[in-house]
């Protein structure tokens, strides 16, 4: 269960963490890769209803849209679209034979060329075959070209030339400008070339409805008045059947999901940062606590286009006046995982590549973040600063009903009062957190956590680069550098896996520097599920194929 709200080879989660109910401090201990009781399809039951919560209802269908990514809606797809590339428990990827038989790079004299051999059995919905039109249709779209495609990052699909009709009817050449180390990022999920053949398609035509489909399963019902989405098993699926009959997604308030699992009415529920969710669903008879390391990270996400942040002296003030050990212990103590702060900002701590380069601004430091506020000409008057008539008070938004920010907002309230800092906290609907605050750059900082993936670099471009012809795609600091966009094309367009560990943390220092996105810690995974509940749970870096998801035999 490792997608919850987020974005398209990132995901935003503005709702969630995990943990285990006995503090554990020592750094070295590691939880397993992934925890989802791997059950063979033989002894998996055929039949049966899964039963899923949503943290939010989603209206943008389409992933790749910049309102459509989000772990809520990655959560449906994975059954009903294509993804070429599925990546292990170990986050190294592999194709799916139902839609992908091969995939071939060549280097060529001034880029790379791949070859994709597609299963020729692999159909839309319509009837018509997955093939080159459904390539060239998503990286014309996702090329950022025409800006009018209202796209959530362009990483990848920026750098290919173009796409071809290969020498069988079921092959695709896909040529890059450059070498792309992360190629295996791109074309999952797959959309059908009509949902991208046009701005308007692509902006629209996936709203509040899922028209084509080619997975496992198929959409049966989207009832946005009951807040559910029913998928239930496709017959014309060439794989193998999938052992569900149906599932069965609803949207609910994160604070109700215990409740509902603890009551039989929901089969599986992501525990977050919550002791006492923890301590009522393991007290369900035949319940699994599943524990995984995540490779997701929790962190606070600064406005740079505001009014007060605008500044890089009050935005590294405030990184220095925030203690992010006294956060990452509130989230976790008493969870049973390791409370240790990320120093990176595309590795979490048990990645490979990871280098803690937060020695700069990552430490608490109040003294010196008083002095940065003098500079910038923030006096004390009274208890808060102010410049012009007007106190420094930023706004933290938080998605309403969940206790972990609210509590994240409060600590960071009294940290920043000591160097006269007002902070004040503003719940928001968690519906509209996404598309209504943040995208939108309706606030000055905001807790979330994004989603890691086999892919560090590439996807997080979208999140660091400048903004450009008021594109922010998922930059939502609104800020960057010439130096960050180079370091991070670098890293891109390497191959050599140790050469791009050096490239890729020295674009974090960069980031660092910048003192736009604070990274807090790397987010466990800890979920609630059915003990019977077979190849689904903590996922970690593992995404699962659906069809292989069901109830055991007992």
């Amino acid at each position: 269960m490792n997608r919850i709200f987020g974005a398209a080879l990132l995901l935003v989660v503005l709702l969630t963490g995990c943990g285990d109910l006995n503090e554990q401090n020592d750094a070295s201990a590691q939880l397993p890769a992934s925890d989802v009781n791997p059950t063979p399809r033989d002894r998996i039951v055929n039949g049966g209803t899964l039963r899923w919560p949503l943290p939010e209802f989603p209206s943008q269908w389409n992933f790749n849209h910049v309102n459509g990514t989000k772990g809520a809606v990655e959560h449906v797809i994975q059954g009903v679209l294509p993804y070429l590339m599925r990546p292990d428990e170990k986050s190294v990827p592999h194709p799916v034979p139902e839609y992908l038989e091969s995939a071939t790079l060549k280097r060529t004299k001034h880029g790379q060329t791949v070859t994709y051999k597609l299963n020729p059995q692999a159909r839309w919905s319509d009837g018509r075959p997955i093939g080159y039109a459904d390539f060239a249709a998503q990286a014309r779209a996702l090329s950022g070209r025409d800006t009018r495609y209202e796209v959530s990052t362009v990483s990848g699909y920026r750098l290919i030339k173009h796409v071809e009709q290969g020498a069988r009817p079921d092959e695709v050449e896909v040529t890059f400008t450059q070498t792309y180390a992360d190629w295996r990022s791109l074309f999952s999920p797959l959309y059908p070339a009509a949902a991208y053949s046009s701005p308007r398609a692509f902006n629209t035509a996936w709203m509040n409805r899922l028209p084509i489909t080619a997975g496992p399963f198929k959409v049966q019902r989207l009832d946005r008045t009951g807040k559910t989405v029913t998928l239930a098993r496709d017959p014309s699926w060439w794989g193998p059947p999938a052992k569900l009959d149906r599932i069965v997604y609803r949207a609910m308030d994160t604070s109700a999901m215990p409740g509902a699992f603890a009551n039989h009415e929901i089969d599986l529920m992501d525990i977050g940062l919550d002791t006492g969710a923890m301590q009522r669903v393991q007290n369900v008879p035949n319940t699994d606590v599943r524990r995984a390391g995540g490779p997701d990270w929790r962190h606070f996400t600064f406005n740079a286009a505001g009014p007060a942040l605008s500044d890089v002296r009050v935005r590294r003030a405030v990184m220095l006046g925030i203690d992010r050990r006294v956060i990452a212990r509130s989230d976790l103590t008493g969870l049973g995982v390791p409370v240790q702060t990320l120093g990176n900002h595309f590795y979490v701590n048990t990645q490979d590549g990871y280098q803690d380069n937060s020695s700069m601004l990552g430490g608490y430091d109040p003294t010196r973040a008083k002095q940065l506020l003098d500079e910038a000409d923030w006096r004390q008057h009274g208890k808060y600063r102010a410049k012009d008539g007007r106190t420094l008070a930023l706004r933290f938004v938080i998605p309403s009903g969940v206790p972990v920010s609210k509590r994240e907002g409060e600590l960071t309230r009294a940290l920043l009062e000591r160097i006269g800092v007002r902070l004040d906290i503003q719940p928001i609907p968690a519906d509209d957190a996404l598309d209504t605050y943040v995208t939108q750059g309706n606030f000055d900082i905001v807790p979330f956590s994004w989603l890691g993936t086999s892919f560090p670099v590439s996807p997080m471009r979208a999140v660091y680069a400048r903004p450009h012809d008021g594109r922010v795609q998922q930059n939502y600091s609104r800020t960057g550098t010439t130096a960050i966009d180079t370091a991070m094309d670098q890293a891109i367009a390497e191959i050599d896996p140790a050469r791009i560990h050096v490239l890729v943390n020295r674009a974090d220092r960069l980031i660092w520097r910048q003192a736009s996105v604070l990274p807090l810690y790397q987010r466990p995974q800890l979920v609630a599920a059915r003990a019977d509940l077979a190849n689904l749970g903590a996922c970690g870096f593992l995404e699962p194929a659906y069809q292989n998801i069901g109830f055991t035999r007992r």
